[in-house]
């Protein structure tokens, strides 16, 4: 190890940047950044990954997206518990 370093060169922030993501300041209700906290903990997830998967669910983005089949199936599937077919 050296005894002293050149960090004159140096840059502040993260060594590789994220792709894909911006670091931003929001101002959040507090007792929506506690559900938020609370359901991350229960679910072992992390609560920014949860309010941008609200986010994109809320934009139409979701990556859950249902298919015309998928729905079809279901109310087949909930017809007939409810003994229509």
């Amino acid at each position: 190890m050296k005894k002293e370093y050149d960090f004159s060169k140096g840059k502040r922030g993260p060594v590789i940047r994220q792709r894909g993501k911006t670091r931003i300041t929001i101002h959040i209700d507090d007792e929506v950044l506690e559900a938020f906290r609370e359901r991350a903990d229960t679910a072992g997830r992390g609560y920014q990954t949860m309010i941008n998967e609200a986010l994109r669910e809320h934009l139409g983005q979701s990556e859950d997206r249902v298919d015309a089949d998928t729905i079809r199936r279901i109310v087949r599937e909930e017809l007939r518990k409810k003994g229509h077919a």
